[in-house]
């Protein structure tokens, strides 16, 4: 049986979580040359990720579309990180 889409979306939240480097410092996220602002863009996806669980703590339910959506912005996320020499080759 496939979870109900909140459910989904704490799971996608976990995943997250786990696959990006958002504890490491600024100083290693900065060093060498990059392809998109680590900094920021672990900023902003942080923030899309806090939002979502503070907005299902309070009893929203997201749609597909959310899910998609934080989904796709999470995978361009990694690449981009990947590029930057911050994770393993995907």
């Amino acid at each position: 049986m496939k979870p109900d889409t909140s459910t989904a979306m704490r799971n996608l939240i976990a995943e997250v979580r786990a696959a990006l480097p958002f504890d490491l410092p600024g100083t290693q996220l900065c060093s060498g040359s990059c392809d998109g602002c680590s900094v920021k863009l672990l900023d902003y996806l942080d923030g899309e990720l806090a939002d979502w669980e503070r907005r299902l703590r309070a009893g929203e339910r997201p749609h597909f579309g959310d899910l998609e959506r934080l989904a796709r912005t999470s995978r361009r996320i990694h690449k981009v990180l990947s590029r930057n020499g911050l994770l393993g080759p995907t």
